[in-house]
């Protein structure tokens, strides 16, 4: 990715202020303990290594205060089926984002996010909705095997 952490955490108080919310500094060091991370997190690893990170402690309901937060505001995800938290791919682009989809490798925990066209899930909701079902989330997560670890079986 060509945009640095300073753009990234800039364009997030954009974020945040447009939304008439602050961008605390602690909540802002939540934010780039998970930018630091090629995985998800759950809430204990941030912790953890935000203390290492930050030499100071952060009590966990704190932690999950925080996540909240950025999660409202569309700059972290949280991936139900694993309970951990990233930083959302797309913080500092300037385009419409799709709804996103993760592709979570089951051996390396890698996660990738990409964007599923409109169309498909306003098609996918159609369907959902004739059989009466209520659709309360529309994030998906695909678990699979990456691309690196096809090519380097175990």
């Amino acid at each position: 990715m060509s945009v640095d952490i300073e753009q990234i955490i800039k364009k997030s108080r954009e974020v945040c202020a447009s939304a008439g919310t602050k961008l605390t500094h602690k909540r802002k060091n939540v934010l780039m303990v998970l930018l630091a991370s090629a995985t998800p997190l759950s809430a204990y690893e941030i912790v953890d290594r935000y203390k290492a990170q930050f030499q100071e402690s952060l009590p966990v309901m704190s932690v999950y205060r925080m996540l909240d937060f950025l999660i409202q505001e569309k700059l972290v995800h949280k991936l139900e089926t694993a309970g951990q938290y990233m930083s959302c791919a797309h913080i500092a682009c300037d385009h419409q984002h799709e709804t996103p989809q993760f592709l979570i490798c089951d051996r390396c925990g890698s996660v990738k996010e990409v964007g599923i066209k409109k169309r498909i899930i306003e098609e996918l909701e159609r369907s959902i909705q004739s059989t009466g079902f209520m659709l309360a989330q529309k994030q998906l997560e695909l678990h699979g095997v990456c691309e690196h670890c096809q090519s380097h079986p175990a």
